[in-house]
């Protein structure tokens, strides 16, 4: 049997304004397990090797990676949601087209605050600085639009140096660069030559990043057990019943696009999580240990699916979301405290051994 130490990877899935609800869930159960090890607050981020995060998943992993408190990422939405979101995507064609004038100045409002607030907690550290000073590789999905191909920000946990001096702002502003609702991200390039690239949300090809996790873990390490943790954000449920006379949809039925890029992020989302898993069960019988473990969560309660839309910024969908994050670690926490329940078990043994934020293990 292989004992050693897992090589532990943080997945955190993209939904705009949803993200208060995965920086609530982390600190909220982070915050249980450091009261039983008799510390203040855990260092979450240290609790892993490599960190993946999509869009708003990569503000809340690149926030871990560079030691920040999660109540300081959750204060981010709470503070600046209104001003990153100043008006919603309508959802009604008429207003969509009473809108349509005034959109780019809209999310041109949006990208300068979202900026000034990333920057407030992120400072201007680089993907280089991470790995250096914390030891943890980071993996940010986004869409390069010159080739408009994949693209990965990434540590050099792979070899490579290509976005060692890319701020973490920067890799988050082009993340979560979501066509409609937010501008694109320019971000210059290095070099004497000058020159820039742009980029859009990497929700568009891999909203759910598990995969990007899997495969780079397989890459930094080639002998040790994986663990992949994938956090969710609570999305919208997602599904329609179809009658045949409304089979013909056009423009005005597809909302310009909109509806068909949900139903692209919804597919691909699901066929992720499926295909990681399938890859994990066939690398696992081939002797190499790999597990991807979502962390739980309880059924969708009714009342806060008008909250789900990921421009949502209202203060009533913000409590909204942290009161389901905080049912969601009561869950959790049974599940961990349950000798039987083989995922709780593991989850229970990553925040076992994460460190106390400062080291110092009564630091109360």
């Amino acid at each position: 049997m292989n004992e050693e130490k897992p090589l532990r990877v943080l997945t955190i899935d993209g939904g705009g304004m949803r993200g208060i609800y995965s920086a609530a869930f982390l600190h909220e159960l982070s915050s249980l397990f450091a009261k039983k090890i008799g510390c203040k607050s855990l260092d979450v981020g240290k609790g892993f090797d490599l960190i993946v995060g999509t869009s708003t998943g990569a503000i809340v992993g690149c926030a871990l990676a560079a030691g920040e408190p999660l109540p300081k990422v959750v204060d981010l939405y709470r503070k600046n949601g209104p001003k990153i979101f100043p008006e919603r995507v309508p959802s009604s064609t008429t207003k969509v087209l009473s809108q349509m004038p005034r959109r780019a100045g809209i999310n041109r409002r949006g990208a300068t605050a979202l900026k000034a607030a990333l920057t407030a907690v992120l400072g201007t550290k680089t993907f280089k600085e991470i790995e250096t000073l914390r030891g943890i590789a980071l993996s940010i999905p986004a869409v390069e639009m010159s080739q408009q191909r994949a693209w990965v920000f990434k540590t050099s946990h792979c070899g490579g140096t290509r976005d060692d001096d890319t701020t973490l702002v920067d890799a988050c502003m082009a993340t979560s660069a979501a066509p409609i609702f937010r501008s694109l991200a320019a971000i210059d390039a290095d070099g004497d030559l000058g020159g820039y690239r742009v980029f859009a949300d990497g929700g568009l090809w891999a909203n759910n990043p598990v995969l990007v996790g899997l495969l780079d873990a397989i890459k930094m390490d080639s002998t040790r057990p994986i663990e992949i943790f994938a956090l969710g954000s609570y999305p919208k449920p997602d599904g329609e019943r179809i009658a045949k006379a409304d089979l013909d949809r056009g423009y005005v039925d597809w909302q310009f696009g909109a509806k068909a890029a949900s139903l692209s992020i919804a597919a691909q989302e699901f066929a992720f999580d499926n295909m990681a898993r399938m890859f994990a069960e066939e690398f696992t019988k081939l002797g190499r240990s790999i597990n991807v473990i979502r962390f739980p969560k309880g059924d969708l309660r009714p009342d806060i699916v008008p909250y789900l839309e990921l421009d949502n910024s209202s203060d009533q969908a913000m409590t909204a979301l942290i009161d389901q994050a905080r049912a969601d670690v009561n869950l959790a926490k049974s599940a961990c405290d349950d000798n039987a329940n083989a995922t709780g078990q593991i989850i229970k043994s990553l925040f076992e051994s994460m460190p106390c934020r400062g080291g110092d293990a009564n630091n109360v």
